[in-house]
């Protein structure tokens, strides 16, 4: 007994504040199963009216499969031989309850209604959530998630009518070999097992879910499956009672309300030679119900697996469960000759009729117990929404981020850092075919993804190897296991040595998305920079993993099992540094409020506001709103994608020019109560030499608001001025303006010199201006001798990781067809304009330009904004002083709403944003419909990233209808005024 109080106080100490566990002195005495002292008149009064074909027929429960069409047979067995109970397998939800209440209303004794659902019953159902197996689990270090998920499961159980669980699993898993325990086992460690078990159980039989703990007295070191022979355990007596017995010690100490019976040979606890432990009445009832002390239901393993069935033939082997001391005989092969039999061995006296009564009342306490004595009709509506609730989503997707597993990370190499010095490539090796792991792992920085078959040839891996040679890192997905232990794991031998070669050449990292034993295949090892273990290959799986990799999450799980080159509870344990992609529900987002933005954005479509755009959103660094709407253009050809890159226009300001002058500025090169005239010394004969800088950042520097540059190269009649525009590239027409478009050299003097002689506005006064950027380009450029597109691409996009901004897209190499074309261009370039900047202006400066040029996606651009919220540091680098964000983002006059080159709002409704932005949010607009907006206040970031511009800037229906400002509205509506 001190070992029992022992591990109670551990369990205490661990998970007392969140888990509902009594402390220390509450457990000193053993507790019995939630139902075995329950007194109930209805028991007796049913029990008092039972027959004995009644009282014989409770013993049985059977398989359903709800797929199939006709069920006569189980009427059968209901009506005429008065089965206890069912258990379901293959089939959807609604099937599942449409049965349930069928069964039930045919049934003179209410049914048990059971399923085998382990991580849930999207185990055996369609359409259904499923939680991660438990060897995942096991890697999990905070158990209060362990309960939690059996709360959610009770809870499905409940939606559904299922009374039992046959879970958990509290095998340990101490053969690498095992066929049919590994995964379904916690691992390997007896602690980690009963904890996890007692947890999981705990929540299941709270909630009125009967648990059943599995496989007794343990399955894990087998290297036999059950369902198709009898394994044997060749473990001595004190092996097994100190390693295998010690969860279900546990469990049974803890008030477990049923076990199940494995089949099992194991001579050290029954001498008659292959006799299955099921049938073995020193097994069962003189180990588990007398040594141990169990008073609950002993349910046996299937009857029909090989394990059993080659033993004892159908109608028998029941006989012979019911002698060794089993109560619930699971899944028998033919249930009316089974009946038959028990009752000569009730007349023979091979089974007393006494022993049948204590099991029918203890069954039908049981029932009582889990509410069935007032069986209400369980309605289908909604049930399949009711199963994959948000909470279940959520936590689903917290069990995976624990239980992700680093094993290896050799010289802290992750997450990766140092962006913009490493080249790297992933690959997925499985069906093919690209995957969700590699898209998210684009999410943060380029990653060249290529994709293989697992059954690839030897020269198709030889070839892929040749095109890795050129990168720095190759991380290595191996997908589509196989979850048991085949041996192989369903890797094949030439991706194993593909894998092994590739280690040898370059520095990989290796992500197994199946089984951890899958690691001991690997002969180099030691030569991979990092290995994770990330135990299913789901799209969550996947995509939390790659987040793992860049550090979008930390990286938390402990291996639950012992490798050839890895220790039991080895991992590596890591920081978030970089946004993490997540479920609104875990920022406590109100989801209405989010579908209210589908219709917005629909109802703009429709409209033709634009046709198609990117939203997201950020909180507290967690990016929970992700996703594109429409097309390129109306014809609806090319959908938009995440990785689509959007003209920004003026969002050009606060994203290349602002950060680089907060660069000069911290450096001692940019002082903005100086004059431009200071820092451009030929503006010396020009009214602009004496403009402050400041005055220029926040649009009060009586700059005229633009200048239309491109009149001066076309002819009166807005034809092309043949001396300054050409359809040809040649020496003197060597600035590319659009496809065919090309424009003489010199001409950027012509804008410049126009900049110097306009004229200025009569009063200092809040005027927004382009002009002023003409000339910070032009600063910015001489005083870092480096043009402005190499300078912000080299100091911000690639440390950042955002390797899909840049300046003229089409030379960087993002293909036309990932840029939604903008303006059809009468009055200048007489074309459709895509894969060049829209603004006249920039594009006559060869596409870059201070005020607009720029173009990105919104994932992009939420790396920059997340570094301008954390003031200054993203990816543990840090870009600026939190005092230069906070000096350029303030708004340094009382009249205007402007900051250093930022936007705002005044708090009154001024501005761009709506009106729950905080008077201390910032960011801009873009003239071909964007806007990023960023509010320290709430920690919040929106963007939304458009072409509303096509076909024609004319169209102002994004602006008129308020389209930016209302969306902005429902997310901050999500989140302050939250009502569930």
């Amino acid at each position: 007994m001190k070992i029992k109080a022992i591990l109670s106080v551990l369990f205490v100490l661990m998970f007392a504040s969140a888990v509902k566990i009594p402390d220390a002195n509450e457990i000193s005495e053993k507790k019995d199963p939630p139902f075995v002292n329950v007194t109930s008149a209805w028991v007796d009064s049913v029990f008092n009216s039972m027959t004995l074909e009644q009282k014989i027929g409770q013993l049985f429960v059977v398989a359903v499969y709800p797929q199939r069409d006709n069920f006569s047979d189980i009427d059968n067995l209901i009506k005429k031989y008065h089965i206890g109970g069912v258990i379901y397998f293959k089939g959807s939800p609604t099937k599942v309850v449409t049965l349930t209440n069928h069964f039930q209303a045919i049934s003179e004794i209410p049914l048990m209604t059971s399923i085998d659902g382990e991580w849930g019953v999207g185990m055996r159902l369609d359409s259904v959530i499923d939680f991660p197996p438990q060897m995942m689990l096991g890697a999990i270090s905070d158990n209060r998630l362990i309960y939690q998920m059996g709360e959610q499961i009770a809870k499905q159980c409940k939606i559904l009518g299922i009374n039992i669980n046959y879970a958990p699993v509290i095998d340990i898993n101490n053969n690498p070999a095992n066929p049919v325990i590994g995964m379904r086992s916690f691992g390997e460690d007896k602690i980690n097992v009963a904890q996890k078990g007692y947890l999981y159980a705990q929540a299941l039989q709270d909630n009125g879910i009967l648990a059943v703990a599995k496989h007794f007295p343990g399955h894990g070191d087998t290297d036999k499956d059950s369902h198709k022979t009898l394994p044997i355990i060749t473990a001595s007596q004190e092996r097994i009672d100190s390693l295998e017995l010690f969860p279900f010690k546990q469990l049974i100490y803890e008030g477990i309300g049923g076990v199940m019976a494995a089949h099992l040979y194991i001579p050290a606890l029954e001498k008659k030679k292959n006799l299955p432990s099921t049938l073995s009445k020193n097994i069962v009832t003189g180990l588990l119900q007398e040594k141990l002390g169990f008073k609950g239901l002993i349910f046996t393993d299937a009857l029909g697996m090989k394990g059993v069935a080659d033993y004892a033939e159908p109608g028998k082997v029941e006989v012979l469960a019911l002698e060794a001391g089993n109560d619930i005989l699971l899944m028998s092969s033919n249930v009316p000759l089974a009946v038959e039999n028990i009752k000569k061995a009730i007349k023979s006296g091979k089974i007393k009729e006494e022993d049948l009564n204590r099991r029918v009342k203890l069954i039908l306490t049981a029932k009582y117990w889990m509410g069935l004595n007032e069986y209400k009709h369980i309605d289908t509506k909604d049930i399949t929404k009711k199963l994959n609730n948000e909470d279940a989503i959520l936590l689903n997707r917290k069990l995976i981020e624990n239980a992700l597993t680093l094993v290896k990370n050799d010289n802290n190499l992750l997450p990766f850092k140092n962006l913009q010095s490493i080249k790297i490539a992933s690959v997925s090796i499985g069906d093919g075919k690209k995957t969700v792991f590699q898209d998210y792992l684009k999410r943060y920085t380029k990653v060249d993804a290529f994709a293989i078959d697992k059954n690839a040839s030897q020269q198709d891996f030889d070839k892929l190897i040749e095109k890795l040679s050129d990168y720095d890192y190759v991380i290595v997905g191996m997908h589509k296991p196989n979850m048991w232990n085949s041996k192989t794991f369903g890797f094949t031998q030439l991706s194993i040595d593909f894998v092994d070669k590739l280690a040898l050449q370059k520095s990989i990292v290796l992500d197994i998305f199946g089984s951890p034993y899958a690691v001991n295949r690997f002969k180099y090892t030691d030569y991979m920079r990092a290995i994770i273990v990330s135990y299913e290959d789901t799209e969550e799986s996947q995509e939390l993993s790659a987040q793992l990799i860049f550090g979008g999450i930390p990286a938390l799980g402990r291996l639950p099992v012992s490798l050839n080159k890895f220790k039991l509870g080895e991992g590596v344990f890591t920081s978030q540094i970089r946004l993490k992609y997540t479920i609104p529900a875990e920022l406590n987002i109100n989801e209405k409020y989010l579908k209210n933005i589908d219709s917005i954005v629909y109802t703009a479509i429709a409209a033709k506001a634009f046709p198609g755009c990117q939203i997201m959103a950020i909180k507290d660094g967690k990016v929970f709103f992700q996703k594109s709407y429409g097309y390129h253009t109306y014809k609806m050809k090319q959908p938009v994608e995440w990785d689509d890159v959007y003209d920004l226009a003026s969002i050009t300001k606060i994203m290349a020019t602002v950060p680089s002058l907060m660069k000069l500025y911290e450096q001692g090169k940019l002082d903005v109560f100086k004059t431009i005239g200071y820092y451009l010394p030929e503006l010396d004969t020009t009214n602009k030499a004496n403009l402050k800088i400041i005055d220029i950042l926040t649009h009060q520097a009586r700059l005229k608001p633009w200048i239309p540059f491109y009149k001066r190269a076309l002819n009166r009649d807005g034809s092309w001025n043949r001396n300054i525009l050409s359809s040809h590239y040649s020496k003197k027409f060597n600035i590319k303006v659009a496809d065919n478009c090309f424009i003489t050299s010199d001409f950027e003097n012509e804008v410049y010199k126009e900049i110097y002689d306009s004229p200025l506005l009569n009063r200092k006064r809040y005027r927004y201006s382009d002009l002023g950027f003409y000339l910070f380009k032009k600063l910015i450029e001489k005083e870092t001798g480096e043009s402005l597109d190499t300078f912000v691409t080299e100091n911000f996009y690639s440390i950042l990781g955002m390797n899909n901004t840049c300046y003229k897209p089409l030379e960087h190499g993002i293909p036309r067809r990932k840029i939604p074309p903008t303006e059809y261009d009468y009055k200048f370039r007489k074309k459709l304009v895509q894969g060049y900047v829209h603004d006249y202006g920039a594009a006559v400066l060869g596409g870059v330009g201070g005020h607009a040029g720029l173009f990105a996606n919104a994932n992009d651009l939420a790396k920059i904004s997340q570094m301008y919220l954390n003031n200054g540091t993203y990816a543990g680098y840090r870009f600026f002083d939190a005092k230069t964000v906070k000096f350029f983002t303030k708004k340094p006059f009382g009249n205007s709403r402007r900051a250093l080159g930022f936007d705002s709002t005044d708090g009154h409704g001024e501005g761009p944003a709506c009106g729950y932005a905080s008077s201390v949010s910032f960011g801009h607009t873009g003239f071909t419909g964007g806007i990023v907006w960023i509010d320290p206040k709430y920690n919040f970031i929106y963007i939304f990233l458009s072409n509303r511009v096509y076909p024609s800037a004319e169209n102002r229906q994004l602006i008129d209808m308020n389209i930016r400002e209302k969306i902005q509205r429902e997310f901050y509506m999500s989140f302050l005024y939250y009502a569930k």
